[in-house]
Order: structure tokens, then sequence, then C-alpha cells
């Protein structure tokens, strides 16, 4: 009996996996909503990541 492997999610989301997680949002877009504070990011070295739970937050309060 083969075992499934589990799917595990990434905790980070480089730019371009978070906008595509964003229903495929431009970069410029992307990095307004950065700038402007309604999504936080982490730099680590010159890459920029967002976390999948920011994601999750930003999404939510489009809904609010």
């Amino acid at each position: 009996m083969e075992q499934a492997t589990p799917t595990i999610a990434p905790l980070l989301y480089d730019e371009e996996n978070a906008r595509h997680m964003l229903g495929g949002i431009g970069r410029s877009k992307l990095f307004e909503e950065i700038a402007a504070g309604r999504l936080r990011a982490v730099k680590i070295g010159r890459r920029t990541f967002i976390a999948h739970a920011e994601l999750e937050r930003y999404v939510a309060g489009l809904y609010a």
C-alpha cells in the first residue's frame, strides 16, 4: 500500500507566487498595496516575500 505524500503549503511566497495567489494581479498593483500598508511584506536579501497568513488576512479584508 502506497502512502500519500503530504502537501505542505509554503509559509512565504515570493512576489510572483503571491501575485498568482491573489488572482494574477499585476506587479505594480502588488507593490502599490505594500507601499500603502494594506499588504505587509518582508525583505530577505533583495527578494520580497509575503506570508501565507498575510495573503489570507488581506483577502479577508477586501470583503469587510
